[in-house]
């Protein structure tokens, strides 16, 4: 059991999940197709105005292209193992699915209408922004903070390019980063004496508050 702890069982899981998907949406007629991404679920703002709202989770497992696939799964591999140790199985989950989530609301309420997105990428700028929570949780932990700084460059660097590239979904990855880093302190660490409650309180409602905001802004569009 101390040894399946200790495994990244739900990054592994999540890359067979969309392996798996990616597999089944080239056999329907490919993950270019525009009209099997919408069948799996892609995030159409449309659509989820018209009520579909679990566009805003579908798309996290959705990738277009194996090269789209392949790098986000290389990097969800290599920052997955490192978050799911620190925060554990559950906390992970909960960190990865929910910036991702948020990361789609922030596409609904400010992307284009008419753009169809899809990608684990929301999700991948949430685990970066946990990693930004890290380096102001733990502040003596050296590795942490060297970590924190290179991806926070890293960071930089895509939203840098985002603008100059039509056809990424740069709402999805700031919302994610944001969605990240405000979950990680609300969800908090396997050790509770590292973050006070009332800090975990004040990002939650703040969470809360966005999340509201996204859906209202959403909908008037």
């Amino acid at each position: 059991m101390d040894k399946l702890e200790k495994q990244p069982v739900v990054t592994w899981s999540l890359i067979g999940i969309m392996v798996v998907v990616f597999g089944l949406m080239t056999l329907a007629g490919g993950t270019n197709n525009l009209t099997v991404l919408v069948q799996f679920g892609a995030e159409v703002n449309q659509l989820v105005q018209a009520g579909q709202w679990w566009r805003l989770i579908t798309p996290i497992f959705i990738h277009i292209g194996w090269q789209h696939l392949t790098l986000n799964l290389l990097t969800l591999y290599f920052v997955g193992r490192i978050l799911e140790n620190v925060f554990g199985h559950v906390r992970f989950l909960l960190l990865f699915l929910g910036a991702g989530i948020i990361g789609n609301l922030f596409s609904f309420a400010f992307g284009s209408n008419t753009s169809v997105s899809a990608g684990c990428s929301t999700s991948l700028f949430g685990l970066f922004g946990a990693f930004l929570m890290l380096a102001l949780a733990r502040p003596h932990n050296e590795w942490i903070r060297q970590t924190a700084r290179s991806f926070l460059v890293l960071v930089v660097l895509n939203l840098v390019s985002d603008v100059f590239l039509p056809f990424v979904n740069i709402w999805g990855h700031l919302g994610g980063l944001v969605g990240g880093f405000c979950l990680a302190f609300a969800l908090g660490l396997p050790r509770p004496h590292l973050l006070p409650k009332k800090v975990r309180f004040f990002y939650a409602n703040v969470l809360i508050i966005v999340i509201i905001a996204l859906w209202i802004i959403g909908f008037k569009r």
